[in-house]
């Protein structure tokens, strides 16, 4: 009897059967996982990805309707653009502590960001306003800035930058969701069809 005869059941085992039938159902609640929660959205840098929580239908709006929009998505301001592995890491790792928080229905009223993540956004505020944040011409106009421009996060004075007034979940203005983009998997009642046809 081999090595591999005694670590692999013979073709006409109970076990093997029973194991070929349990891989494949963890294959298939696997795969049933990944398509229903959209998982591949979140590798791209579309800011409706973010919205596939509904949870975070009032962030996107409050960035929607902001400066920021034209300028930087989700990931600009709240993934890490040191490399490329670094990004995909943090994604993964966030991204799996939101599913879970988001899953156990445990997210607070008011989403604050965890320490981790203030570092990145600070890091990714100051790469993108580097010339704000370290030009010497600029210590008369930012007066209020020149004693300590690094050692503060920025949303410590631009408090409505860029999502506004955001409080809890119900109080921000425009908080209507994006229309999805796969029109013939929206589930609308009946009743909502006919009075909006007519």
């Amino acid at each position: 009897m081999s090595i591999l005869d005694k670590i692999f059941p013979s073709k006409h085992s109970r076990w093997r059967t029973i194991a070929v039938f349990l891989l494949a159902v963890f294959i298939g609640l696997a795969a049933f996982t990944a398509k229903e929660s959209e998982v591949i959205s979140y590798m791209s840098d579309d800011p409706l990805a973010c919205v596939n929580c509904h949870v975070m239908t009032p962030v996107y709006n409050s960035w929607m309707h902001s400066s920021h929009r034209e300028r930087a998505s989700c990931n600009d301001c709240h993934v890490p653009h040191n490399n490329v592995v670094n990004k995909y890491f943090f994604k993964a790792k966030d991204g799996l502590y939101h599913a879970s928080v988001f899953t156990a229905r445990a997210e607070p009223e008011v989403i604050f960001m965890r320490e981790e993540s203030q570092k990145v956004v600070q890091a990714n505020c100051v790469r993108c306003h580097i010339q704000q944040v370290t030009e010497t011409r600029y210590a008369g106009w930012l007066a209020s800035h020149t004693e300590d421009r690094t050692g503060r996060t920025c949303w410590s004075c631009h408090r409505e930058v860029p999502h506004g007034k955001v409080h809890g979940l119900s109080t921000v203005r425009y908080n209507i969701a994006p229309i999805p983009t796969n029109t013939e998997e929206m589930v609308i009642p009946e009743w909502i069809k006919e009075a909006t046809t007519k």
